[in-house]
Protein backbone atom coordinates (compact mmCIF):
# COMPACT_ATOMS: atom_id res chain seq x y z
CA UNK A 1 0.00 0.00 0.00
CA UNK A 2 1.88 3.50 -0.91
CA UNK A 3 0.13 6.49 0.15
CA UNK A 4 3.07 8.76 0.31
CA UNK A 5 1.39 11.35 -2.12
CA UNK A 6 3.80 11.96 -4.73
CA UNK A 7 4.17 8.02 -5.34
CA UNK A 8 0.71 8.17 -5.65
CA UNK A 9 0.41 10.74 -8.18
CA UNK A 10 2.63 8.44 -10.58
CA UNK A 11 0.05 5.95 -10.69
CA UNK A 12 -3.01 7.99 -10.67
CA UNK A 13 -2.33 9.04 -14.38
CA UNK A 14 -2.66 7.31 -17.77
CA UNK A 15 -1.26 8.56 -21.66
CA UNK A 16 -3.63 11.72 -21.46
CA UNK A 17 -3.28 15.39 -20.51
CA UNK A 18 -6.00 15.31 -17.77
CA UNK A 19 -5.20 16.08 -14.24
CA UNK A 20 -6.09 13.36 -11.94
CA UNK A 21 -7.60 13.33 -8.73
CA UNK A 22 -6.06 12.45 -5.59
CA UNK A 23 -6.32 9.02 -4.41
CA UNK A 24 -6.10 7.98 -0.80
CA UNK A 25 -3.03 5.63 -1.85
CA UNK A 26 -2.33 2.86 -3.99
CA UNK A 27 -2.60 -0.94 -3.86
CA UNK A 28 0.18 -2.76 -5.39
CA UNK A 29 -1.86 -6.37 -5.64
CA UNK A 30 0.24 -9.31 -6.20
CA UNK A 31 -2.36 -11.85 -6.34
CA UNK A 32 -6.15 -12.35 -6.85
CA UNK A 33 -6.43 -12.69 -2.80
CA UNK A 34 -5.28 -9.32 -2.63
CA UNK A 35 -8.00 -7.76 -5.04
CA UNK A 36 -10.32 -9.64 -2.78
CA UNK A 37 -9.68 -8.28 0.33
CA UNK A 38 -8.65 -4.64 -1.08
CA UNK A 39 -12.50 -5.10 -2.78
CA UNK A 40 -14.18 -5.99 -0.08
CA UNK A 41 -12.59 -3.16 2.55
CA UNK A 42 -13.61 -0.57 -0.45
CA UNK A 43 -17.07 -2.15 -0.72
CA UNK A 44 -17.39 -2.12 3.73
CA UNK A 45 -16.07 1.65 3.47
CA UNK A 46 -18.35 2.36 0.48
CA UNK A 47 -14.58 3.90 -0.81
CA UNK A 48 -13.80 4.04 -4.50
CA UNK A 49 -11.73 1.95 -6.79
CA UNK A 50 -10.06 2.63 -10.03
CA UNK A 51 -7.93 -0.21 -11.48
CA UNK A 52 -5.22 0.10 -13.56
CA UNK A 53 -2.72 -1.69 -15.68
CA UNK A 54 0.43 -0.10 -16.78
CA UNK A 55 -1.40 3.46 -17.27
CA UNK A 56 -0.77 3.43 -21.44
CA UNK A 57 -4.92 4.58 -22.02
CA UNK A 58 -5.40 7.11 -23.75
CA UNK A 59 -8.85 8.01 -22.78
CA UNK A 60 -8.88 9.19 -19.19
CA UNK A 61 -9.91 5.26 -17.98
CA UNK A 62 -7.48 4.71 -15.31
CA UNK A 63 -7.25 8.48 -14.28
CA UNK A 64 -7.96 8.23 -10.16
CA UNK A 65 -10.58 10.30 -8.77
CA UNK A 66 -10.45 11.82 -5.37
CA UNK A 67 -10.55 10.00 -1.92
CA UNK A 68 -10.37 6.48 -4.11
CA UNK A 69 -8.06 3.37 -3.83
CA UNK A 70 -6.11 3.09 -7.07
CA UNK A 71 -5.81 -0.62 -7.39
CA UNK A 72 -2.94 -1.61 -10.15
CA UNK A 73 -2.65 -5.03 -10.93
CA UNK A 74 1.08 -4.14 -12.91
CA UNK A 75 2.70 -6.92 -10.39
CA UNK A 76 0.64 -9.69 -11.50
CA UNK A 77 2.56 -11.16 -14.38
CA UNK A 78 2.51 -14.63 -14.60
CA UNK A 79 1.88 -16.93 -17.53
CA UNK A 80 0.04 -19.79 -15.81
CA UNK A 81 -0.06 -21.90 -18.80
CA UNK A 82 1.07 -21.86 -22.48
CA UNK A 83 -1.11 -25.02 -24.38
CA UNK A 84 0.09 -25.57 -27.64
CA UNK A 85 -2.01 -28.72 -28.31
CA UNK A 86 -5.09 -26.55 -27.44
CA UNK A 87 -3.39 -23.34 -28.34
CA UNK A 88 -4.86 -21.22 -25.02
CA UNK A 89 -2.84 -19.64 -23.00
CA UNK A 90 -4.01 -18.51 -18.94
CA UNK A 91 -2.60 -15.40 -18.04
CA UNK A 92 -2.60 -12.79 -15.11
CA UNK A 93 -3.80 -9.16 -16.02
CA UNK A 94 0.04 -7.43 -15.72
CA UNK A 95 1.66 -9.62 -18.47
CA UNK A 96 2.91 -7.31 -21.22
CA UNK A 97 1.26 -7.97 -24.16
CA UNK A 98 4.52 -8.83 -26.46
CA UNK A 99 6.00 -10.65 -23.62
CA UNK A 100 3.12 -13.20 -23.89
CA UNK A 101 3.24 -12.77 -28.34
CA UNK A 102 6.73 -14.17 -27.96
CA UNK A 103 6.32 -16.66 -25.46
CA UNK A 104 3.62 -18.21 -27.71
CA UNK A 105 5.72 -17.56 -30.52
CA UNK A 106 8.33 -20.13 -28.91
CA UNK A 107 6.01 -22.89 -29.96
CA UNK A 108 4.80 -22.07 -33.32
CA UNK A 109 1.83 -19.91 -32.25
CA UNK A 110 0.98 -15.90 -31.79
CA UNK A 111 -1.38 -13.63 -29.93
CA UNK A 112 -2.43 -12.23 -32.57
CA UNK A 113 -4.01 -8.45 -30.95
CA UNK A 114 -1.10 -6.09 -31.18
CA UNK A 115 -1.80 -2.42 -30.18
CA UNK A 116 0.91 -0.13 -31.06
CA UNK A 117 1.78 0.00 -26.76
CA UNK A 118 2.43 -3.74 -27.25
CA UNK A 119 5.44 -3.80 -25.90
CA UNK A 120 4.03 -1.67 -22.72
CA UNK A 121 0.38 -2.46 -22.14
CA UNK A 122 -1.01 -4.99 -20.14
CA UNK A 123 -3.12 -8.08 -20.90
CA UNK A 124 -5.62 -6.44 -18.41
CA UNK A 125 -5.33 -3.25 -19.82
CA UNK A 126 -6.72 -4.54 -23.41
CA UNK A 127 -9.52 -6.66 -22.08
CA UNK A 128 -10.43 -3.33 -20.22
CA UNK A 129 -10.69 -1.47 -23.84
CA UNK A 130 -11.36 -3.95 -25.88
CA UNK A 131 -7.63 -3.29 -27.49
CA UNK A 132 -7.36 -3.64 -31.28
CA UNK A 133 -3.92 -3.54 -32.91
CA UNK A 134 -2.51 -3.67 -36.26
CA UNK A 135 -2.81 -6.83 -37.01
CA UNK A 136 -6.37 -6.81 -36.07
CA UNK A 137 -7.80 -6.31 -39.54
CA UNK A 138 -7.21 -9.85 -40.36
CA UNK A 139 -7.01 -11.78 -36.92
CA UNK A 140 -10.01 -9.30 -35.09
CA UNK A 141 -9.84 -7.42 -31.73
CA UNK A 142 -8.81 -8.52 -27.83
CA UNK A 143 -12.58 -9.61 -27.22
CA UNK A 144 -12.18 -12.20 -30.78
CA UNK A 145 -9.20 -13.63 -28.42
CA UNK A 146 -10.54 -13.76 -25.22
CA UNK A 147 -12.05 -17.24 -23.98
CA UNK A 148 -12.61 -17.18 -20.09
CA UNK A 149 -12.21 -14.34 -17.42
CA UNK A 150 -11.62 -14.84 -13.69
CA UNK A 151 -12.99 -11.43 -12.46
CA UNK A 152 -13.06 -10.09 -8.66
CA UNK A 153 -16.62 -8.30 -8.38
CA UNK A 154 -17.01 -5.34 -6.39
CA UNK A 155 -18.15 -6.90 -3.17
CA UNK A 156 -15.14 -9.50 -3.42
CA UNK A 157 -16.59 -12.61 -4.94
CA UNK A 158 -15.08 -14.09 -7.58
CA UNK A 159 -16.80 -14.83 -11.00
CA UNK A 160 -15.64 -17.19 -13.34
CA UNK A 161 -16.58 -16.67 -16.85
CA UNK A 162 -16.52 -18.53 -20.29
CA UNK A 163 -14.54 -21.62 -20.72
CA UNK A 164 -11.32 -23.01 -22.41
CA UNK A 165 -12.55 -24.42 -25.86
CA UNK A 166 -12.98 -22.39 -29.00
CA UNK A 167 -16.82 -22.76 -28.89
CA UNK A 168 -19.26 -22.60 -26.04
CA UNK A 169 -22.97 -20.70 -25.61
CA UNK A 170 -24.14 -21.63 -22.55
CA UNK A 171 -25.63 -19.05 -20.54
CA UNK A 172 -25.26 -15.34 -21.50
CA UNK A 173 -21.65 -13.75 -22.88
CA UNK A 174 -20.40 -12.75 -19.78
CA UNK A 175 -16.88 -12.62 -20.98
CA UNK A 176 -17.37 -10.23 -23.69
CA UNK A 177 -19.27 -8.24 -21.38
CA UNK A 178 -16.77 -7.27 -19.27
CA UNK A 179 -13.83 -7.00 -21.93
CA UNK A 180 -14.35 -3.53 -22.57
CA UNK A 181 -16.00 -2.47 -19.60
CA UNK A 182 -12.86 -0.53 -18.33
CA UNK A 183 -12.87 -1.65 -15.17
CA UNK A 184 -16.21 -0.39 -14.08
CA UNK A 185 -18.40 -3.87 -13.37
CA UNK A 186 -15.08 -5.93 -11.94
CA UNK A 187 -11.56 -6.58 -11.77
CA UNK A 188 -9.65 -8.89 -14.00
CA UNK A 189 -7.03 -11.29 -12.20
CA UNK A 190 -6.84 -14.23 -14.78
CA UNK A 191 -7.59 -14.83 -18.60
CA UNK A 192 -8.15 -17.91 -20.74
CA UNK A 193 -6.96 -16.36 -24.17
CA UNK A 194 -6.58 -17.75 -27.50
CA UNK A 195 -3.66 -18.03 -29.75
CA UNK A 196 -3.41 -18.59 -33.32
CA UNK A 197 -0.44 -20.06 -35.50
CA UNK A 198 2.04 -18.08 -36.38
CA UNK A 199 2.25 -17.53 -40.22
CA UNK A 200 5.57 -20.01 -41.50
CA UNK A 201 6.52 -17.49 -43.57
CA UNK A 202 7.76 -13.82 -43.04
CA UNK A 203 4.52 -11.51 -44.45
CA UNK A 204 5.01 -9.74 -48.06
CA UNK A 205 5.04 -6.36 -47.09
CA UNK A 206 4.00 -3.20 -49.20
CA UNK A 207 4.85 0.31 -48.84
CA UNK A 208 2.83 2.88 -51.17
CA UNK A 209 3.17 6.79 -51.17
CA UNK A 210 0.51 9.17 -52.24
CA UNK A 211 -0.25 12.98 -52.96
CA UNK A 212 -3.26 12.75 -51.65
CA UNK A 213 -4.87 11.44 -48.21
CA UNK A 214 -8.07 11.04 -50.11
CA UNK A 215 -6.51 8.93 -52.66
CA UNK A 216 -4.67 6.61 -50.37
CA UNK A 217 -8.12 6.26 -48.41
CA UNK A 218 -9.58 5.08 -51.17
CA UNK A 219 -6.25 2.98 -52.39
CA UNK A 220 -7.85 1.23 -48.79
CA UNK A 221 -11.58 0.67 -49.51
CA UNK A 222 -10.67 -0.66 -53.09
CA UNK A 223 -8.31 -3.30 -51.33
CA UNK A 224 -10.64 -4.55 -48.84
CA UNK A 225 -13.46 -4.49 -51.18
CA UNK A 226 -10.90 -7.01 -53.81
CA UNK A 227 -11.49 -9.17 -51.21
CA UNK A 228 -7.70 -8.88 -50.83
CA UNK A 229 -7.40 -10.01 -47.28
CA UNK A 230 -4.72 -8.14 -45.72
CA UNK A 231 -3.21 -8.86 -42.69
CA UNK A 232 -2.18 -5.54 -41.91
CA UNK A 233 -2.68 -2.26 -43.88
CA UNK A 234 -2.36 1.33 -41.66
CA UNK A 235 -2.58 5.14 -42.90
CA UNK A 236 -0.35 7.56 -41.84
CA UNK A 237 -1.36 11.54 -43.18
CA UNK A 238 1.84 13.85 -43.67
CA UNK A 239 1.84 15.65 -40.11
CA UNK A 240 2.32 12.30 -38.68
CA UNK A 241 4.75 11.85 -41.37
CA UNK A 242 6.88 15.20 -41.02
CA UNK A 243 6.47 14.82 -36.76
CA UNK A 244 8.57 11.48 -37.11
CA UNK A 245 10.45 12.10 -40.03
CA UNK A 246 11.47 15.53 -37.82
CA UNK A 247 12.45 13.28 -35.23
CA UNK A 248 14.18 10.22 -36.71
CA UNK A 249 14.85 11.40 -40.32
CA UNK A 250 13.12 8.59 -42.65
CA UNK A 251 13.34 10.53 -45.68
CA UNK A 252 10.28 11.74 -46.32
CA UNK A 253 9.99 13.43 -49.65
CA UNK A 254 8.09 17.22 -50.04
CA UNK A 255 5.47 15.68 -52.58
CA UNK A 256 4.12 12.77 -49.85
CA UNK A 257 0.75 13.68 -48.26
CA UNK A 258 0.26 10.01 -47.25
CA UNK A 259 2.10 6.37 -46.39
CA UNK A 260 -0.03 3.24 -47.09
CA UNK A 261 1.52 0.23 -44.83
CA UNK A 262 0.13 -2.90 -45.64
CA UNK A 263 1.03 -7.06 -45.38
CA UNK A 264 0.04 -10.15 -46.21
CA UNK A 265 0.78 -13.56 -44.40
CA UNK A 266 -1.04 -15.59 -46.36
CA UNK A 267 0.28 -18.71 -48.27
CA UNK A 268 -0.41 -16.55 -51.59
CA UNK A 269 1.49 -13.47 -49.93
CA UNK A 270 2.98 -12.30 -52.78
CA UNK A 271 0.56 -12.67 -54.89
CA UNK A 272 -1.95 -10.66 -52.20
CA UNK A 273 0.62 -7.83 -52.34
CA UNK A 274 1.01 -7.47 -56.03
CA UNK A 275 -2.63 -7.11 -56.35
CA UNK A 276 -2.70 -4.78 -53.77
CA UNK A 277 0.36 -3.11 -55.30
CA UNK A 278 -2.20 -2.88 -58.56
CA UNK A 279 -4.60 -1.18 -56.55
CA UNK A 280 -2.74 1.60 -54.62
CA UNK A 281 -1.57 2.18 -58.58
CA UNK A 282 -4.91 2.53 -59.97
CA UNK A 283 -6.04 4.90 -57.04
CA UNK A 284 -3.17 7.66 -58.04
CA UNK A 285 -0.04 5.98 -55.68
CA UNK A 286 2.94 8.00 -56.76
CA UNK A 287 5.31 4.93 -55.03
CA UNK A 288 4.92 1.49 -54.68
CA UNK A 289 7.21 -0.43 -52.84
CA UNK A 290 6.71 -4.60 -52.06
CA UNK A 291 9.51 -7.09 -49.90
CA UNK A 292 8.97 -10.32 -48.39
CA UNK A 293 12.65 -9.06 -46.56
CA UNK A 294 11.50 -9.16 -43.02
CA UNK A 295 14.13 -6.74 -42.09
CA UNK A 296 12.47 -4.02 -44.16
CA UNK A 297 8.79 -5.05 -42.70
CA UNK A 298 10.07 -4.61 -39.28
CA UNK A 299 11.48 -0.97 -40.13
CA UNK A 300 8.32 0.12 -41.73
CA UNK A 301 6.15 -1.18 -38.71
CA UNK A 302 8.57 0.48 -36.08
CA UNK A 303 7.95 3.52 -38.26
CA UNK A 304 4.08 3.02 -38.10
CA UNK A 305 4.62 2.91 -33.70
CA UNK A 306 6.66 5.57 -33.70
CA UNK A 307 3.03 7.79 -34.80
CA UNK A 308 1.94 8.69 -31.60
CA UNK A 309 4.96 9.37 -29.41
CA UNK A 310 6.50 11.80 -32.25
CA UNK A 311 3.23 13.74 -32.07
CA UNK A 312 4.19 13.34 -27.93
CA UNK A 313 6.83 15.42 -28.80
CA UNK A 314 4.41 18.49 -30.38
CA UNK A 315 2.39 18.89 -28.01
CA UNK A 316 -0.32 17.98 -25.56
CA UNK A 317 -2.78 14.96 -27.49
CA UNK A 318 -6.23 14.68 -27.38
CA UNK A 319 -6.45 11.28 -29.19
CA UNK A 320 -9.62 10.24 -30.51
CA UNK A 321 -10.30 6.83 -32.41
CA UNK A 322 -13.37 6.80 -34.29
CA UNK A 323 -14.37 4.02 -36.48
CA UNK A 324 -16.40 4.15 -39.95
CA UNK A 325 -17.38 1.30 -41.95
CA UNK A 326 -14.70 1.10 -44.69
CA UNK A 327 -16.30 2.22 -48.02
CA UNK A 328 -16.70 5.83 -46.06
CA UNK A 329 -13.36 5.97 -45.42
CA UNK A 330 -12.59 8.71 -47.79
CA UNK A 331 -15.36 10.60 -47.02
CA UNK A 332 -14.19 10.61 -43.35
CA UNK A 333 -11.07 11.22 -44.09
CA UNK A 334 -12.22 14.56 -46.17
CA UNK A 335 -14.21 15.49 -43.16
CA UNK A 336 -11.05 15.19 -40.33
CA UNK A 337 -8.92 17.68 -43.04
CA UNK A 338 -11.90 20.11 -43.57
CA UNK A 339 -12.42 20.39 -39.75
CA UNK A 340 -9.09 20.98 -39.04
CA UNK A 341 -8.79 24.13 -41.36
CA UNK A 342 -12.10 25.25 -40.13
CA UNK A 343 -11.61 25.48 -36.57
CA UNK A 344 -7.43 26.13 -36.96
CA UNK A 345 -6.80 23.07 -35.04
CA UNK A 346 -3.71 20.82 -35.62
CA UNK A 347 -4.83 17.15 -36.24
CA UNK A 348 -2.90 14.62 -37.43
CA UNK A 349 -4.33 11.09 -38.56
CA UNK A 350 -3.02 7.55 -38.32
CA UNK A 351 -5.55 4.60 -38.94
CA UNK A 352 -6.09 1.39 -38.88
CA UNK A 353 -7.45 1.54 -42.35
CA UNK A 354 -8.35 -2.02 -42.74
CA UNK A 355 -10.71 -1.93 -39.97
CA UNK A 356 -11.57 1.73 -40.80
CA UNK A 357 -10.50 2.96 -37.41
CA UNK A 358 -8.86 6.48 -37.68
CA UNK A 359 -6.72 8.00 -35.08
CA UNK A 360 -7.38 11.93 -35.50
CA UNK A 361 -4.26 13.59 -32.87
CA UNK A 362 -5.63 17.17 -31.78
CA UNK A 363 -2.60 18.72 -30.91
CA UNK A 364 -2.08 21.66 -28.56
CA UNK A 365 -0.20 23.14 -26.48
CA UNK A 366 2.28 21.70 -23.60
CA UNK A 367 1.09 22.62 -20.18
CA UNK A 368 -2.90 22.72 -20.61
CA UNK A 369 -5.14 20.50 -18.85
CA UNK A 370 -8.07 21.16 -20.87
CA UNK A 371 -7.81 21.93 -25.02
CA UNK A 372 -8.92 24.92 -26.04
CA UNK A 373 -12.26 25.08 -27.48
CA UNK A 374 -11.46 25.28 -30.81
CA UNK A 375 -10.01 21.32 -30.34
CA UNK A 376 -13.14 20.43 -28.50
CA UNK A 377 -15.24 22.03 -31.48
CA UNK A 378 -13.24 20.61 -34.09
CA UNK A 379 -13.24 16.79 -31.93
CA UNK A 380 -17.32 17.73 -31.65
CA UNK A 381 -17.85 17.89 -35.29
CA UNK A 382 -15.48 14.89 -36.17
CA UNK A 383 -17.47 12.26 -33.76
CA UNK A 384 -21.14 14.19 -35.32
CA UNK A 385 -19.78 13.04 -38.59
CA UNK A 386 -18.49 9.70 -37.85
CA UNK A 387 -22.27 8.95 -36.50
CA UNK A 388 -24.14 10.48 -39.35
CA UNK A 389 -21.51 8.19 -41.39
CA UNK A 390 -22.87 5.12 -39.59
CA UNK A 391 -19.57 4.72 -37.62
CA UNK A 392 -18.87 5.16 -33.92
CA UNK A 393 -17.15 7.38 -30.97
CA UNK A 394 -14.34 4.54 -30.38
CA UNK A 395 -12.95 1.55 -31.70
CA UNK A 396 -10.36 0.13 -29.54
CA UNK A 397 -9.08 3.21 -26.74
CA UNK A 398 -13.00 3.21 -24.41
CA UNK A 399 -14.69 5.93 -23.83
CA UNK A 400 -13.04 6.73 -20.27
CA UNK A 401 -13.63 10.26 -19.57
CA UNK A 402 -12.52 11.69 -22.71
CA UNK A 403 -15.73 11.03 -24.91
CA UNK A 404 -18.56 10.84 -22.24
CA UNK A 405 -19.84 13.75 -23.60
CA UNK A 406 -20.73 12.00 -27.00
CA UNK A 407 -22.11 9.28 -25.29
CA UNK A 408 -25.68 9.73 -25.70
CA UNK A 409 -25.33 10.77 -29.72
CA UNK A 410 -24.80 7.27 -30.21
CA UNK A 411 -26.34 4.89 -27.31
CA UNK A 412 -29.53 6.55 -27.02
CA UNK A 413 -31.54 6.20 -23.91
CA UNK A 414 -32.66 2.90 -24.07
CA UNK A 415 -29.36 1.82 -24.42
CA UNK A 416 -28.31 3.86 -21.93
CA UNK A 417 -30.41 2.70 -19.50
CA UNK A 418 -29.96 -0.88 -19.98
CA UNK A 419 -26.02 -0.26 -19.42
CA UNK A 420 -27.38 1.55 -16.26
CA UNK A 421 -28.81 -1.32 -14.95
CA UNK A 422 -26.74 -3.99 -15.77
CA UNK A 423 -23.98 -1.57 -13.64
CA UNK A 424 -26.36 -1.51 -10.78
CA UNK A 425 -26.14 -5.75 -11.04
CA UNK A 426 -22.51 -6.12 -10.63
CA UNK A 427 -21.66 -2.93 -8.92
CA UNK A 428 -24.46 -1.48 -6.74
CA UNK A 429 -22.89 0.99 -4.38
CA UNK A 430 -20.84 2.57 -7.46
CA UNK A 431 -17.37 2.08 -6.45
CA UNK A 432 -15.80 0.92 -9.46
CA UNK A 433 -13.85 3.24 -11.65
CA UNK A 434 -16.45 5.93 -11.21
CA UNK A 435 -17.47 8.11 -14.08
CA UNK A 436 -16.17 6.23 -16.22
CA UNK A 437 -17.33 4.42 -19.68
CA UNK A 438 -20.92 4.69 -18.88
Amino acid sequence: MLTDPDVADSYARDRTFLEPGKPLGVVLAQNRDEVVATLRWATEHRIPVVPRGAGTGLAGGATATDGCIVLSLHKMTAIRELSPADEIAVVEPGVITADLDRAARAHGLMYAPDPSSFEISTIGGNLATNAGGLRCVKYGVTRDSALGLEVVLADGRVLNTGRRTVKGVTGYDLTGLFVGSEGTLGVITQATVRLRRAPLAPPTTIAAEFASLHDAASAVSAIIAAGCQPSLLELLDRGTLKAIDDWKNIGLEPSVAAMLIAQSDATDAENAARRMEALCEEHGASFVAVSGDAAEAEELIGIRRLAYPAKERLGACLVEDMCVPRSVLPDMITEIEAAAVRHHVRICTVAHAGDGNLHPVFIFEHGLTEPPPAVWAAADEIFRTALRLGGTLTGEHGVGLLKRRWLSLESGPVAEEVQAGIKQVFDPLGILNPGKAI
